[in-house]
């Protein structure tokens, strides 16, 4: 099996092949225009290869790049979109057994996903939550799932190669970092802005975020059941109970700074559960999503990550 660096090098030789190819068609169409009409002479045919308007040329996608810069942000754009493909297999929006949506109806369930994939090579989400924190708290937080999901695409012969080169890819020091990582004022996903940016800012996963981002919980819109918020408020306390250990523990050994962050971290996440989630979780909120996101989303308040322009409850 090839590594996925070989693959994602074969994915851009083929658009290359499809652009140039194109351009040529798109040239000999001008010339042909332009003998039909007389103006050999006085018309352009030559079509630059910035102006061959195919999505992954990338050429057009980056005109004013270098042909290495090129490569590197065709390789880039890769990883994302299989990023983002990962974790719709991960919700059952996909499925690597058959081509196209799977799970695309409001309130599909991971039953209605066995009906039509009933031995699925990589399973999903079984309760539509997936857990983003910083370090490894959960088995089945979206780090873990996504290293699994690279175990059963591309084989356990090439992983560490290949993980590596999601990671240098992303211009990373680590996977988690691109799902999560502290920031000054609090905690940033690169994934769910690169989410936001696919779905121009009507997301179809939703995340559950504390207010400076220490705890955060996505889930799939089209699998959102009313107890999905009481779902979510069930792995936060879980996050809480270890988060309270691991403090106790770092009081025992004296390390004043860790315990100093994890109590800031704790408070923050005790007002989130009692200003926020779990009253949202007692409403038990139900939603159309024949009413659109924009209507949908802001239902959920704090509970849910600030999304600019998704404030009003309609349009």
């Amino acid at each position: 099996m090839k590594t996925l660096e070989q693959i994602v090098a074969l994915h851009r030789d083929e658009w290359k092949e499809r652009s140039l190819e194109q351009q040529r068609l798109e040239i000999e169409n001008n010339e042909a225009v332009a003998r039909l009409y007389g103006l050999e002479d006085e018309v352009p045919s030559h079509v630059p290869l910035e102006r061959v308007s195919l999505t992954n040329n990338s050429a057009f996608r980056w005109p004013n790049k270098t042909p290495e810069e090129r490569d590197a942000l065709f390789a880039q754009s890769s990883i994302v979109d299989l990023i983002s493909y990962a974790v719709g297999c991960m919700f059952g929006r996909y499925s690597l057994d058959e081509p196209g949506l799977i799970l695309g109806d409001q309130g599909a369930t991971l039953e209605d996903y066995l009906t039509k994939i009933p031995n699925p090579r990589f399973m999903p989400d079984k309760d539509n939550v997936i857990p983003i924190v910083d370090g490894d708290w959960f088995e089945d937080d979206i780090v873990e799932r996504f290293r699994l999901f690279l175990r059963t695409v591309f084989g356990e012969q090439h992983f560490e190669a290949n993980l590596q080169f999601v990671i240098e890819t992303l211009g990373l020091k680590n996977l988690r970092d691109y799902f999560i990582k502290a920031a000054g004022r609090g905690a940033v996903s690169k994934f769910y802005d690169d989410h936001l940016q696919r779905y121009k800012k009507r997301p179809i996963y939703w995340l559950f975020s504390s207010p400076k981002g220490s705890f955060n919980a996505l889930i799939y819109m089209h699998r959102y059941a009313p107890s999905a918020v009481s779902a979510v408020l069930t792995y936060l306390r879980e996050y809480v109970t270890k988060l309270e250990s691991a403090l106790q523990q770092a009081e025992r050994v004296g390390n004043a700074k860790e315990s100093d962050r994890l109590r800031k971290v704790l408070v923050e996440l005790n007002e989130y559960e009692h200003d926020t989630l779990f009253p949202k979780a007692s409403e038990n909120i139900v939603i159309d999503l024949d009413d659109g996101v924009k209507a949908n989303y802001p239902k959920f308040g704090g509970a849910l990550k600030k999304i600019p322009g998704l404030e009003a409850a309609s349009d």
